[in-house]
């Protein structure tokens, strides 16, 4: 009987973690959250999507502007940094990753510190992928229709607010090889080969034979 096995993938911006991701949890049947965990998050927290979407894979900056002037669909115009601090959402959108994992499915989760959150599950197995810089600028201008200097931009940032909030909350850093059970550079493989590559390490996990 195949065991419960939670699959966590930390990725660099353009790398294809998602795409990879996704078709890791195709090739498995089994469920993949990616931006699915904030809509997870809203709902057993009462809140609407937005709240999670603003601070979504960013520390504590991100959160203030929202309460200084407000947001039409939040119904907020005045700072509640109590109530929903970074911290607080972060906390809320842990105990959805906990309520996924708790069903008792295989299932991907993807990025928002899924590995550190889960890292006294005996389920999990954690990815990290990541790409050379040249080809990542390459998948985000295919992805986002901008130029190579804007790619190059988009990159820089998102890997910086993705680096920052995984320290912010984890004390551990983002990417690093010791930070997960296996990172991999997808430029060696390609997408496909190394979902297959994936795909090995965790049947072997679901088989119980690891």
């Amino acid at each position: 009987m195949k065991k419960q096995v939670i699959i966590t993938i930390g990725r660099q911006f353009g790398s294809g973690g998602h795409l990879i991701g996704k078709k890791l949890s195709e090739d498995l049947g089994i469920a993949c959250y990616d931006k699915e965990l904030l809509a997870e998050a809203a709902k057993e927290s009462g809140l609407c999507d937005e709240v999670f979407e603003k601070v979504d894979e960013k520390a504590s900056s991100g959160l203030q502007y929202v309460f200084s002037v407000g947001h039409p669909s939040m119904g907020i115009y005045m700072p509640y940094p109590d109530i929903l601090s970074n911290e607080r959402l972060f906390l809320l959108q842990s105990n959805a990753i906990r309520s996924i994992v708790d069903k008792g499915e295989s299932c991907v989760l993807i990025g928002r510190c899924a590995d550190y959150v889960l890292r006294e599950n005996h389920s999990l197995v954690s990815f990290f992928i990541h790409d050379k810089p040249e080809n990542r600028i390459k998948n985000i201008v295919e992805r986002s229709h901008v130029s190579s200097s804007e790619a190059k931009e988009m990159m820089r940032k998102a890997d910086k607010s993705r680096a920052t909030y995984y320290k912010y909350y984890t004390d551990k850093e983002w990417g690093m090889a010791s930070s997960y059970h296996f990172s991999i550079n997808v430029s060696l493989l390609g997408i496909d080969n190394t979902v297959e590559l994936m795909k090995a390490i965790v049947e072997k996990k679901m088989s119980g034979k690891s």
